[in-house]
């Protein structure tokens, strides 16, 4: 009830705001204005005609929400609406922290209930004794069956400090387990790994530019050269984006003092700024390759793109994601507040790595990315051509390795998370991360366990040979081609024992990865996936040639950008 005439409060207000801003568009002539008082008013009313007339009683909170929501996202996927409720979500983007237990969850679709995925090193789940795998029962005596992720990670956030009983039921056990969890401020890993590599080659991993990244990437750096490092990789593949100061910090570790890096343009003057490097550097000398991909955004996008555009680094890997906006937040009535673009950035050269153009829709409000055809060409330092309108190119394009249909299928269906969960429970220990490896004796078990598992999955040749054949018996090709049709049927038979030989490297990497993590979490994951890492293995070939290094970074290296 309260919340109900709040929104009575609300539109009333609204009301009165609607009818002073059309008296003073008429008396200014500024039809803009005018346009925007009236559909305000007309807005208004609806939810007045709504609240009073509508045959069932309606949630001004929902009903509203899903409209301010549709009319956030007919802008851009990046302005969004936080209620007061929602204010932890918008605080783990700017901090990379909230209050909780520190684990990834998720939901299986079998049990209908939300499973320990990823506890994260050091955090209460992970302090407390929860295991990937365990099955989240009960939260305070309450049942969690049904309720889907959102919901149940809703439930283990909270107030810093606060307690909660949590019931899980863990495989392997008869009954199940209730451990006392306190919840606590987390921080998401910023920089979750970093090593000396052969041939003193540095590599840091950097997740993310939210939180303070220019201070622990400083750390990481500054012990790397202790060790003897003569060269770095900066990994920035996944690498969402953040906030634009840090990416500026951590490019001014190796670049000069006074070097303009960014430039914002926005409507307003409060959105439009230049960002210089402000210090010292570290090391101006030390060879770096970045490494991207088509996950690597924003802020992550200003490094690896000032870095390319000042000829600083070879960037390596494949194109970027393309996010060239800038967002901040704004205070709303009620302790909402509002993140919304206010400006786009340009790096060094000019240009502004936006590859959609949100402004310019088609006529079903679809938006694509802009072609190449139509991008424009900026120069680096050096003279070197970069093009705007989609992400960084890499120096240097690694082709990336197609994973094997029967993949996701395994992923999807949990039996490759189901046997990680069996294997650790057979294992109380594994050799280090850099040693573990899944054995064939292993795999075979693996491949039991499926069989036994009854385990179904589309094989896309096969779907594509039906359509053929259905579009050949419409032209009236099948009766003269149904000997080739036949042959190919046969060749093309489910055969799981095949597939899963035939695609046993993929398969056997994403078992490994999945039980190196339970031990050592993620530092684990991401030395297992470097082992044969492909984007890897060809920044530190460059890195260790100095002569062909020059060249990509020199004029006369144009054709090194579709280099493998």
């Amino acid at each position: 009830m309260k919340r109900l005439r709040k929104i009575n409060v609300i539109v009333a207000l609204l009301l009165v705001a609607g009818t002073s801003i059309v008296c003073l568009s008429f008396r200014s002539g500024d039809d803009r204005s005018f346009q925007v008082a009236k559909n305000l008013d007309i807005f208004n009313s609806i939810v007045k005609e709504l609240d009073m007339f509508y045959v069932d009683t309606i949630d001004p909170n929902k009903t509203i929400r899903e409209g301010i929501d549709a009319m956030l996202y007919s802008l851009d996927p990046y302005t969004n609406y936080f209620p007061e409720e929602d204010q932890s979500e918008l605080e783990q983007m700017v901090k990379n922290s909230y209050g909780g237990i520190g684990s990834v969850i998720t939901w299986n679709d079998k049990l209908k209930r939300s499973v320990i995925s990823e506890p994260y090193e050091g955090m209460p789940a992970a302090v407390a004794g929860l295991k990937v795998g365990d099955v989240l029962m009960e939260i305070d005596g309450q049942d969690l069956a049904g309720k889907d992720n959102q919901e149940v990670s809703q439930m283990l956030r909270g107030q810093v400090g606060t307690s909660f009983k949590l019931t899980v039921q863990r495989p392997g056990a008869k009954k199940p387990l209730t451990f006392d969890i306190v919840r606590r401020s987390i921080e998401l890993p910023i920089i979750p790994y970093y090593t000396m590599l052969d041939n003193h080659v540095g590599y840091i991993n950097l997740s993310t530019f939210s939180g303070q990244p220019a201070k622990e990437f400083k750390q990481a750096f500054l012990d790397l050269k202790k060790q003897g490092i003569t060269s770095l990789v900066i990994d920035l593949r996944s690498n969402g984006g953040g906030l634009l100061d840090e990416a500026v910090e951590i490019a001014n570790f190796f670049l000069p003092r006074g070097k303009t890096l960014v430039t914002t343009k926005g409507k307003i003057k409060q959105a439009s700024n230049t960002y210089k490097t402000l210090r010292e550097p570290i090391d101006l000398d030390i060879p770096l390759a970045v490494l991207t991909s088509s996950a690597t955004a924003s802020a992550a996008e200003i490094l690896a793109g000032s870095l390319q555009d000042l000829d600083r680094a070879v960037i390596v890997g494949t194109r970027t994601f393309g996010k060239g906006l800038v967002q901040t937040t704004r205070p709303l009535p009620y302790g909402a507040q509002m993140k919304l673009t206010t400006s786009k950035y340009y790096i060094p050269s000019g240009r502004c790595v936006q590859a959609i153009d949100y402004a310019h829709r088609n006529a079903d409000g679809s938006v694509g990315r802009i072609p190449d055809s139509l991008t424009t060409v900026f120069h680096t330092a050096a003279g070197r051509e970069v093009r705007d309108g989609g992400g960084v190119t890499p120096d240097i394009q690694v082709e990336q390795e197609k994973l094997p249909n029967i993949l996701y299928y395994l992923v999807a269906d949990n039996l490759i998370f189901d046997y990680a969960t069996d294997y650790c429970l057979e294992h109380a220990t594994i050799p280090a991360a850099e040693q573990f490896a899944v054995t064939d004796a292993d795999y075979a078990e693996f491949k039991e366990k499926v069989k036994k598992a009854d385990f179904k999955y589309d094989q896309q040749s096969e779907k594509l040979l039906k359509s053929l054949k259905e579009m050949a018996e419409f032209e009236g090709y099948l009766d003269d081609a149904s000997t080739e049709f036949e042959s190919l049927e046969k060749k093309l038979t489910h055969n799981l024992d095949r597939d899963l030989d035939h695609f046993a490297k993929d398969i056997k990497k994403m078992i490994a990865v999945e039980i190196i993590k339970r031990y050592y979490y993620q530092r684990g994951s991401i030395i297992q996936q470097l082992k044969d890492d492909a984007d890897l293995k060809e920044a530190v070939k460059v890195l260790g040639d100095s002569v062909r290094y020059k060249e990509i970074l020199s004029v006369a290296a144009q054709p090194a950008a579709g280099d493998k």
